[in-house]
């Protein structure tokens, strides 16, 4: 399929790059030009603007937020206007479920395929092309799409015909890696104090009822106190807990957890942590116990 990829961060690259090792042919786009360079270099064709990434059987947007979303979808010379129609755009961003009933609706009114495909998975599973897709949308375009879910992810599960559905998956998803962060940070703080050793505490977890790449992944990234470079922004994780607050309030669903997550998030950008990983909240809980060598990075 020729395909474009619009944003080339971290997860962004990952995704292109395994596109281009599947055999399809891929152009990319990015605004800033030299994040363009280490996928040219496998193959893909860099463009200039928005539209000439356009132009194929489908575009990927991954991109950090709605403004950037926005931006690049209802642009005049935009992905609305440049997409051909029975073009697809496969939106992975993380982004509201009001943005995605947006682009759901001008993307029928212009011919075109929407499909909300958000992913699970940091930026080492992007480059393996490990990542889990949750897709919703029209069955025959998820369909058209299959093949590039299975280039970048070892899974795809479709959760429905409405696109916005796995948009508010993907958030909710997004709510408990924090929380479970948040939890692991306070327990670590706990034990840390008691003078256990956290390395021991953390194996024992994940070798006996934590044995989920959750709590390995971050559990050793808290140990380890390896909050930089950042595999997930900690800005972007204070986005999506906003967005899931958003969803649920105009659900009227109360989400008391995320409104802590919220102020810790926000606590940590006050704090400086603006450049750190998301799982540097859990520092705050070992600050918060006394832990003089609880300083972020």
């Amino acid at each position: 399929m020729k395909i474009g990829v619009i944003g080339l961060g971290k997860m962004g690259t990952g995704m292109a790059s395994n596109l281009i090792k599947a055999g399809h042919e891929v152009t990319v786009f990015n605004r800033t030009a030299t994040a363009m360079e280490p996928v040219v270099a496998l193959g893909a064709r860099g463009t200039s603007s928005v539209a000439e990434a356009c132009c194929g059987d489908a575009v990927i947007t991954m991109l950090a937020n709605d403004a950037a979303v926005e931006a690049v979808g209802f642009a005049e010379d935009g992905i609305l206007s440049a997409l051909p129609k029975g073009g697809i755009h496969i939106s992975s961003s993380t982004i509201s479920a009001a943005l995605s009933e947006r682009l759901t609706k001008a993307h029928q009114e212009h011919g075109q395929g929407y499909v909300a495909a958000p992913v699970f998975g940091r930026p080492e599973a992007a480059a393996a092309g490990k990542l889990f897709v949750v897709a919703a949308g029209s069955e025959a375009t998820i369909a058209d799409c299959q093949p590039l879910f299975d280039a970048i992810g070892q899974k795809t599960f479709v959760i429905g015909q409405t696109p916005k559905a796995a948009n508010i998956v993907k958030l909710s998803g997004n709510f408990l890696i924090a929380s479970v962060i948040e939890a692991l940070g306070e327990a670590m703080a706990l034990v840390g104090k008691a003078g256990i050793d956290q390395r021991q505490y953390l194996d024992l977890l994940t070798s006996t009822l934590f044995d989920a790449p959750v709590y390995r992944t971050y559990g050793t990234l808290i140990v380890e106190k390896k909050f930089s470079p950042a595999g997930f922004a900690a800005p972007l994780g204070l986005k999506d807990i906003n967005l899931a607050l958003s969803a649920a309030q105009d659900l009227k669903v109360p989400m008391p957890l995320a409104s802590l997550l919220h102020d810790r998030f926000l606590a940590l950008l006050a704090q400086g942590g603006e450049a750190l990983d998301w799982s540097a909240i859990a520092a705050l809980a070992a600050r918060d116990s006394g832990d003089l060598s609880a300083s972020l990075p």
